[in-house]
């Protein structure tokens, strides 16, 4: 199955509540919520107080996406505020592993994210262990970049670990995904599509639905 999680990072903060509840209205599956450090990537979003007070939104699984060094300091607050899947990135973590295993033990599900120029092969010994790997597509920490080609190879290779590991791990692609895009996203292999400007430049209702449609 398809999955769409539009990304808050480019929703209106000024009525963030109303817009999520616009997504869910709308049948998005996923709520995808950028945590950003200033150190990892350059910028900064929000952390636990704003998801913990959008959680009463809405009954969409949250998914976290946690661009921080070190992230396995946070974990149990994400978790505590409203975490349903919590996303690490391999680059920022020195033991990988051990926080994979952290995520487990709270009972969320468990993903890692890849930066643009990472190698899929670096999550060789890990993958049986995740629900979900996000292939980013543009360097993180800015919302409204365009979408790097090179990504679709990844998604490919990547699908194609998977099946001949016999996994059924979801792979979520981030970043410059649009509608004229999405179809050879989802054909490279993709099934969890996050957008960010494309669902909430505009009629947010109307977006979620066009993509909804493209993505059956």
């Amino acid at each position: 199955m398809n999955y769409l999680a539009p990304s808050i990072l480019s929703a209106d903060f000024s009525c963030l509540g109303e817009q999520i509840k616009s997504l869910d209205a709308a049948g998005a599956h996923y709520v995808h919520i950028d945590v950003m450090d200033g150190a990892f990537v350059p910028s900064i979003s929000f952390g636990m107080p704003v998801i913990r007070t959008i959680r009463p939104c809405t009954k969409r699984p949250f998914d976290v996406h946690l661009m921080v060094k070190e992230p396995s300091r946070y974990l149990k607050e994400f978790v505590a505020c409203g975490a349903d899947m919590i996303t690490i990135h391999a680059e920022s973590c020195v033991h990988l592993d051990r926080t994979i295993e952290e995520i487990r033990e709270f009972g969320v599900r468990a993903c890692v994210a890849l930066n643009p120029a990472t190698e899929v092969g670096v999550l060789e010994y890990v993958l049986p262990k995740l629900d979900m790997v996000l292939v980013m597509a543009v360097n993180p920490g800015h919302g409204g970049q365009k979408f790097i080609r090179y990504s679709l190879e990844k998604i490919r290779k990547l699908r194609r670990m998977i099946q001949e590991r016999g996994l059924d791990t979801d792979i979520e692609v981030d970043g410059g995904v649009t509608l004229s895009n999405l179809g050879e996203i989802l054909d490279a292999g993709a099934n969890v599509i996050v957008a960010g400007s494309a669902v909430f430049r505009g009629d947010i209702t109307g977006n979620v639905k066009a993509f909804l449609e493209a993505m059956e």
